[in-house]
């Protein structure tokens, strides 16, 4: 569109416009209906030629995601498109493997490209060409073996968010309905702070189970002296308000995580 502004070209109208989930979108020009999507949703609209799968498979080899404007009768035009892989999600990927956690990536892009991005990006595995049903299989499947942390920012993500242990939505990118479906919205598009989210809840975990130990034990004890008669009333204070202080300044200590 700014290209367009730029080189003074007319925008035109897009009316019907539908969203197409895990294909691309579709619309109508001048009453004339136009599909702009992926791989698979060319083969649907039975446009694939052996001229044009060459061309497709030569550049996802590439690792590059094409998608594909096509009309009622011909393919009008392919973009390659190959996404940039920032330095923070590699970082991010490589602290939750320091912290224990397996990766992998969940795309409706071509199996290439889910490669090439997986091994730039340093995540374990890599699954390609999956609509919004398969996303949530995997996830399932993934699920019985163990907890399942889902990140996405978008209508294909909802029901694999849905459906993990804990999801979590690129706020800043994302979709309403990622945002709404997922348990944590990040507020931007830093991956590091998912690693940090996971440090700061096994923390949170630990200091909540010392508290518990140390609120019964204390409890315990003041018992034990009571029955033998060893009690006073100090003692009774500090197994009330002194417990209650002492947890408290343990949880303190999560304020300098």
């Amino acid at each position: 569109a700014q290209a367009a502004q730029t080189d003074g070209v007319a925008l035109l109208d897009v009316a019907e416009f539908n969203a197409l989930p895990g294909r691309g979108v579709q619309g109508q020009i001048n009453g004339a209906t136009y599909h702009l999507g992926n791989h698979r949703m060319l083969e649907e609209l039975g446009q694939c030629t052996p001229e044009l799968e060459q061309r497709i498979a030569a550049l996802e080899t590439a690792g590059k995601t094409v998608v594909m404007l096509v009309g009622a009768k011909a393919v009008h035009a392919l973009f390659a498109v190959a996404d940039t892989i920032k330095d923070s999600s590699r970082t991010a990927i490589a602290e939750l493997h320091a912290l224990g956690i397996n990766t992998m990536m969940l795309t409706g892009d071509n199996p290439h490209t889910a490669q090439a991005i997986a091994a730039q990006a340093g995540i374990d595995r890599a699954q390609g060409n999956l609509l919004p049903d398969d996303k949530l299989r995997e996830v399932e499947q993934l699920a019985r073996s163990g907890k399942v942390g889902m990140v996405g920012d978008g209508i294909n993500d909802a029901p694999a968010l849905a459906r993990a242990d804990i999801g979590f939505a690129m706020g800043a990118a994302g979709t309403d309905t990622a945002i709404e479906t997922a348990d944590v919205a990040l507020m931007d598009d830093n991956l590091r702070k998912i690693p940090t989210f996971v440090r700061l809840s096994r923390a949170t975990a630990q200091v909540l189970m010392q508290n518990i130990v140390l609120a019964l034990g204390i409890k315990a004890v003041f018992l034990v002296l009571t029955f033998t008669g060893q009690a006073t009333m100090w003692m009774a204070v500090f197994a009330d308000m002194g417990a209650s202080l002492l947890v408290v300044g343990n949880g303190l200590r999560l304020l300098r995580k």
